[in-house]
Order: structure tokens, then sequence, then C-alpha cells
């Protein structure tokens, strides 16, 4: 013998509860549909997520998380200039800040910001040459990369720099990162271009 349907129960407000047909060792369950601002909260954030990712990870240098983070410590690195003071464009002091996780930083974001376009995101070159090989024109002792940031090379297809950064510091620390780049060789769209020099410590 079965039991006869059960008719839906009245809720404390008034209205109707509607049971489904679902029975599960004759218990039934109530047919509650998720509210209409959390359905609309849901497939807002599906049709959102693909732009999301597509703005913040495909699109143009400099979007993500990690490089406004990077911009807001290159902001508090310069208020530090006014400590260390001028920095010198030498051997030691390049050599110094290639091992200097903040200098580094720094001077990734000079890169990132005016470099990534002619030298490639990671040095490997693009229109410019690669700066992640052993490979290197006009460079021949890691102070010439100075050099050649601040007084551009190749007739001004490398243009000066000295003009159009704010601080020596700021040359400097880009030459430290650009130094740093031969620790980790990225393969390039262009052959190797220039003379083969020796490890910066030779």
């Amino acid at each position: 013998m079965t039991n006869p349907p059960a008719s839906n129960p009245v809720s404390r407000s008034g209205q109707e509860e509607i049971l489904t047909d679902h029975s599960y060792d004759g218990i039934q369950e109530y047919d509650n549909p998720l509210p209409g601002w959390w359905k609309f909260l849901f497939w807002l954030f599906i049709f959102f997520a693909p732009l999301y990712v597509l703005y913040f990870h495909f699109g143009v240098e400099g979007r993500t998380v990690y490089d406004q983070y990077d911009r807001k410590m290159a902001s508090i690195f310069e208020l530090k200039f006014r400590k260390i003071g001028s920095l010198t464009p030498d051997r030691e002091t390049i050599t110094k800040f290639m091992n200097d996780p903040e200098g580094l930083g720094f001077g990734k974001v000079v890169f990132k910001t005016n470099c990534v376009s002619c030298h490639g995101a990671k040095g490997e070159g693009a229109i410019g040459p690669n700066l992640t090989d052993d490979h290197w024109k006009n460079v021949r002792n890691i102070e010439d990369i100075a050099k050649v940031i601040s007084e551009g090379a190749a007739n001004g297809a490398m243009p000066a720099w000295k003009t159009r950064l704010s601080h020596i510091n700021q040359i400097v620390l880009t030459a430290a990162y650009v130094a740093s780049l031969r620790e980790n060789p990225e393969a390039g769209p262009r052959p190797p271009e220039g003379n083969v020099i020796p490890p910066w410590g030779e």
C-alpha cells in the first residue's frame, strides 16, 4: 500500500512551500530556488571572468598585479634615492646592484616601461638585439651598458636615455638589471649579434 502524495505545506509567511518530485527514504525535499540576485551575480561573473583574463593576462605589458606591485616598489625606491645619493655608473656599483633585489626590481620596472618594445619582455630581442646571450654590440665591459643606455648607440637606433630618465640612478640600476639577464638566456627571433664577451666577473 502506497502513501498518498503529501500536500504542499504552508510556510509561516503564508506562502505555499512547493515540494519536488524527489523522495529519499520517504522524505521529500522542498523546491527552494536560488534568489534572483544570486543567479544574476553568478552569470555576471561568468561573463566577466574571460574579459578579466584577457585584459590582465593577455593584454598590454604592465597590467598585471605583479606589474602594479613593481611600479609601487619603484616609487618607494625613488624616495631612497634621496638617502643613497647619486650612484656612479662604474663596474663596482653595477656589479653590487646585480645582487640587490630591490635595485634589480627598480631596474626591471624601468626596463619594462621603456625597453621591451625593442628588446623583448625578457631581453630576448625583438627589433633590438638579444640581451641574454654572450654576443654584445657596443659593450665590452659591464660599465659599457650604462654608457650605451645613457649615450645611445648605432647612430640613434638605440636612443640616448640620459635626457629621458630623470635620475642617474635609473640608468645605473637599469644597467644592473640588463647585466643580470645573462644569467637566464632566452632564445630570441634574431641571430646572435656582435662579439662574444667574457662573463662580467672576468
